[in-house]
């Protein structure tokens, strides 16, 4: 599948936040963790934040949201949600 520049850049930087769901990092760190242009990487997190994968913090940094799933993504062993011993 071909992907455009711009979903590639989607994609490297969602791959970088579900790889490590607690990172949160600046505009600038996102931008040398995945050698991205600024103005490119900033749109590309205002995308993900309006997609609701992302939530900009009040410290300025970008963290995945609660929420933050890829849409038709299955989710991993450690997003399962576990019930308490005796709940069930």
């Amino acid at each position: 599948m071909n992907m455009s520049p711009d979903e590639q850049v989607l994609e490297r930087i969602r791959a970088e936040y579900l790889e490590m769901p607690g990172m949160r990092l600046r505009l600038e760190q996102v931008q040398r963790l995945c050698g991205i242009e600024r103005s490119m990487c900033k749109v590309a997190l205002d995308s993900l934040v309006d997609a609701k994968f992302l939530c900009v913090k009040s410290d300025g940094c970008y963290a995945r949201s609660a929420d933050g799933k890829v849409p038709g993504q299955r989710p991993s062993r450690g997003d399962l949600d576990v019930l308490p011993r005796g709940s069930a």
